[in-house]
């Protein structure tokens, strides 16, 4: 898939209007007090650095696309951002990370205890956030909402453990079916199919009460889209961890150092071969602390030799056209509806996120 100068300004366009005002609308809702430089001062620290905003803005303009507003929807956009922030802040202790967003993480810069109770605070506020939002619907669409928080919540913790285990584990048989179960319930679910099934959700639901037609959105459809989606996103920006530049905002080649487990890794594992092979398995198995720079740079040099960066790039590319023709189908009903700008934004959402440099 190449991308569509069209579909990149489209989607530019989106996020800063979408994002731009879920950003501002969540550091509107966090509060001030004491203890300030232990604890509130902190709550803002990772909101307030530049983001795309990626989740409100997929949330937002699938609520636009069946016919809701915005507006009206901006304390769930909000309660959907917080909560990405305070996962930021406890994956960050948990990966080690030094760099997010371009400044130092948050524990390397308070400390780690102090980070981690941050964390859990942006984690509360973003439930309540939630529970403010969401009086003003139908008791029905209300309940819903919740249950499609509290199972992103558990697929997300899911994701986490099986990432975590497998690292701490040594596990070395995986393949690119098991990276992609992982990456279903790690970063898609959370980072797409929650926000387009609670932005369907919500829009349909407005839209009904506002004398639309009533035509119920596919959750399922929206499924299998926000997987697509969601894995053209994580793939390439587990490639951008081993090739990006200044714009990342994360350090380069994180991820290899704390052994996770991604297509690249994968893929080198299933090819190398004699001495090659000895080194990805003793870097595979190593404890995090023992895993040398020198050695991530060896092992870094294998997958340009047997081409598995080549090889996660081209898989990404029919992830992301697999994740073309799921939207069509998720939303055929909002596409009925023309002209429609939300749909229009989410549909320049798959190439911008497959295409994007940072």
């Amino acid at each position: 898939m190449t991308a569509h100068t069209g579909d990149v300004e489209t989607a530019e366009a989106a996020l800063a209007d979408y994002g731009g005002r879920a950003r501002a609308a969540m550091l509107d809702a966090l509060p001030d007090g004491s203890p300030g430089p232990w604890l509130y001062d902190l709550l803002r620290s990772y909101p307030s650095r530049p983001g795309k905003a990626l989740r409100p803005t997929l949330f937002l303009a699938t609520c636009e696309a069946f016919g809701g507003s915005a507006e009206s929807a901006m304390g769930v956009a909000v309660a959907i951002e917080l909560l990405h922030n305070a996962f930021l802040v406890h994956d960050d202790i948990v990966d080690g990370s030094l760099q997010r967003r371009g400044s130092p993480t948050l524990h390397e810069d308070a400390g780690l205890g102090l980070a981690l109770n941050a964390g859990d605070a942006l984690g509360a506020l973003a439930q309540r956030q939630l529970r403010l939002s969401i009086d003003s619907l139908s008791g029905r669409v209300a309940s819903q909402v919740l249950e499609e928080f509290e199972t992103m919540l558990m697929r997300t913790a899911e994701g986490q453990a099986t990432e975590l285990g497998w690292c701490r584990d040594g596990v070395q048989d995986v393949g690119p079916e098991d990276y992609l179960d992982l990456i279903m319930h790690k970063t898609c679910w959370y980072t797409t199919i929650h926000p387009l099934r609670v932005g369907a959700l919500i829009g349909a639901a407005v839209g009904v009460a506002d004398g639309a037609d009533g035509t119920q959105p596919d959750l399922d459809a929206m499924i299998r889209f926000g997987f697509h989606l969601g894995a053209a996103f994580q793939i390439r920006d587990d490639i951008l961890n081993l090739t990006g530049d200044d714009r990342y905002g994360k350090e380069i080649g994180g991820d290899l150092l704390e052994g996770k487990r991604t297509l690249m890794l994968i893929h080198l594992w299933e090819h190398a071969r004699g001495a090659d092979r000895d080194l990805v398995q003793r870097f595979l198995t190593a404890e995090r602390a023992t895993r040398s720079i020198e050695e991530a740079r060896r092992v870094r040099a294998l997958m340009d030799r047997y081409g598995s960066i080549d090889f996660a790039t081209a898989y990404a590319t029919g992830v992301a056209a697999e994740a073309t023709t799921a939207f069509e189908i998720a939303f055929a009903p909002a596409l009925a509806r023309d002209p429609n700008p939300g749909a229009d934004a989410v549909r320049s959402m798959i190439t911008y996120m497959h295409g994007r440099l940072s």
